[in-house]
């Protein structure tokens, strides 16, 4: 599997890791994600959410964006947008800018993603409602394999949640724990 596969970890910034901070350990699945890719050569991306000062990409008519744009705190040197320290990036590690919720949206993330011959991605993030739902279901359509750590996905609402990953994620993904697919590698 590690010869065509990449686990991309999303959207986990401090700016949104922050707000799952009441449980610390939440972020235990992606730190055992990040090290068992490591140690088992496949490749880690990373994915974030950040803008131009100024915020240009970013539309009035976009409802969440928007209200990003107004509070002023998501420009890419923004300490809100740097990766979480729990998962901190090795030097040799892409970190992915996108301007939308898909992991796709105004990134190269397609042409790192081609560049490695990667053919199935592993997903993890927050949201599960957000970048790992967007990403998935832009992935599925590019035919790429996927498949989603369920607990390496956070959701503000555990129902949301559940039923993605329950429901709606295994449509198009292989669904497991971080430790299914530990003890697969």
């Amino acid at each position: 599997m590690s010869n065509h596969s990449a686990l991309l970890v999303m959207d986990v910034q401090n700016g949104i890791v922050s707000r799952f901070t009441e449980k610390p350990e939440a972020i235990a699945p992606f730190q055992v994600a990040v090290n068992a890719a490591r140690h088992a050569g496949i490749p880690v991306i990373f994915v974030r959410v950040a803008f131009r000062p100024g915020f240009p990409e970013v539309s009035a008519k976009n409802k969440s964006f928007s209200a990003i744009s107004g509070r002023g705190d998501m420009t890419v040197t923004d300490s809100t947008t740097q990766i979480h320290a729990s998962v901190e990036p090795q030097p040799d590690e892409p970190v992915v800018t996108k301007l939308r919720v898909s992991a796709f949206a105004g990134s190269d993330l397609e042409v790192i993603l081609r560049s490695r011959q990667i053919e199935t991605l592993i997903l993890t993030g927050i949201a599960t409602s957000g970048v790992v739902l967007s990403t998935l279901r832009e992935a599925a359509d590019k035919d790429y394999g996927l498949i989603v750590l369920s607990d390496a996905c956070l959701d503000a609402d555990p129902e949301v949640h559940r039923v993605l990953i329950e429901k709606v994620f295994p449509r198009q993904a292989n669904v497991m724990t971080v430790n299914e697919w530990t003890q697969g590698l």
